[in-house]
């Protein structure tokens, strides 16, 4: 079996946000970036189990530039065979998903990993896009994936209940919390990492249909308010007329 993991970055949760240029682009001065918690955690571990279980090969996929190779290689510590970084910025989702299915259909794997969303973007888009562009069936928002041959089981969560569908391979399949556990790099992944092939290729020509406008930071939270444990008409005005949830 050869899986593919698509692989993004994300700002570390303490990262201080903030826009540059009129609020038309994201000022990364100071900021930490991380592995992308749902691409690591979840659609990376799952990949390695699979692979662990059955045989194959993991790469991983990163659309980005060198300043990204070490959220990479944290990939590859973590325990993928090999990683493949598309030699651009990842500047909008169908830019991503464009770039990530040319290489799909070159390489022919019977699994595509993406992580259910990005922390910084939570668009959902680019497992998706990449689906449509392959021709593939597309599992969103997977909790759980079992394997049997070329048929796959997959657990769905949904309002109310969890629903189970089965896919035959190849697909793509967009993971969620509980398809596995998150895994910590060893010292002896970590020294693995530095010599693990890590290909640059070049990006296919793709339109350019989005641009970015400008960026908003979310209004302030207000302080809290307290409401005296008697005084239960005050805590259901405020909760009528500013919290609006009644």
């Amino acid at each position: 079996m050869k899986f593919l993991v698509c692989i993004s970055k994300a700002p570390d949760t303490t990262s201080k946000i903030d826009f540059t240029e009129g609020n038309s682009k994201f000022n990364e001065a100071g900021v930490q970036y991380i592995v992308n918690p749902y691409d690591e955690w979840y659609a990376l571990v799952r990949a390695l189990e699979l692979k662990e279980a059955a045989g194959g090969t993991v790469t991983t996929i990163t659309v980005g530039t060198p300043a990204d190779d070490s959220i990479i290689r944290k990939a590859l510590a973590i325990g993928a065979d090999n990683a493949v970084r598309v030699n651009a910025e990842a500047n909008d989702a169908y830019f991503t998903a464009f770039q990530i299915a040319e290489y799909a259909k070159a390489n022919g794997f019977d699994i595509v990993f993406t992580g259910k969303e990005t922390i910084n973007y939570n668009g959902s888009q680019v497992g998706g896009m990449i689906a449509e562009m392959l021709g593939q069936p597309f599992v969103s928002l997977a909790s759980k994936l079992d394997l049997n041959g070329s048929v796959a089981t997959v657990n769905r969560e949904m309002t109310g209940g969890v629903e189970i569908v089965e896919v035959n391979t190849p697909f793509v399949v967009s993971s969620a919390k509980g398809m596995a556990e998150q895994r910590i790099p060893n010292m002896r992944g970590i020294m693995a990492a530095r010599t693990k092939p890590l290909e640059v290729i070049e990006p296919a020509a793709c339109d350019d249909l989005v641009s970015f406008q400008s960026y908003s930071l979310p209004e302030a939270k207000s302080a809290c308010k307290y409401v005296e444990p008697d005084n239960m008409a005050e805590l259901v005005s405020l909760l009528h007329n500013e919290a609006k949830v009644i």
